[in-house]
């Protein structure tokens, strides 16, 4: 069975960001949530602009909360504003529905945490976590 590692969440960070610099995305910060929804690993780059860290983890969260990624959670906004809403309210807050928010998968299909990441535009906010997500060799699932 696939297991969140601090040793994988760190890979999942540390690439992310080399992936950011290498296509000269804005700072960046990226969060890895466990299934739990709590903070695994953290890391924000030199001139984050202020709450990135919050928003990282709001979009992570805000994927494990209704178990699809951001990506999806961003179409719903559009297509049923007041339900993402509501659902924002009940989670405390914790959800951003745009791109940037990605469920890692275990072997057996099981959502085993969500990665979130901001900083640039949310479609690059993806692909960083998409990035980190391949070379630790874990599933992601962006919705």
């Amino acid at each position: 069975m696939t297991q969140l590692t601090l040793g994988k969440a760190q890979t999942i960070i540390t690439a992310a960001l080399a992936f950011s610099r290498q296509k000269s995305f804005k700072p960046m910060a990226v969060a890895v949530l466990d299934a739990r929804g709590v903070l695994k690993a953290f890391s924000a780059e030199d001139g984050t602009s202020l709450r990135r860290a919050e928003i990282a983890i709001g979009k992570a969260h805000g994927a494990l909360s209704m178990g699809v990624g951001s990506r999806a959670l961003a179409k719903q906004a559009q297509e049923r504003p007041q339900f993402i809403a509501a659902v924002t309210h009940a989670v405390g807050g914790s959800l951003i529905p745009v791109p940037g928010g990605v469920l890692i998968r275990g072997d057996d299909n099981s959502i085993i945490g969500a990665v979130g990441a901001s900083g640039d535009v949310s479609d690059n906010d993806e692909a960083a976590v998409l990035a980190g997500l391949a070379e630790a060799g874990l599933t992601a699932d962006p919705g």
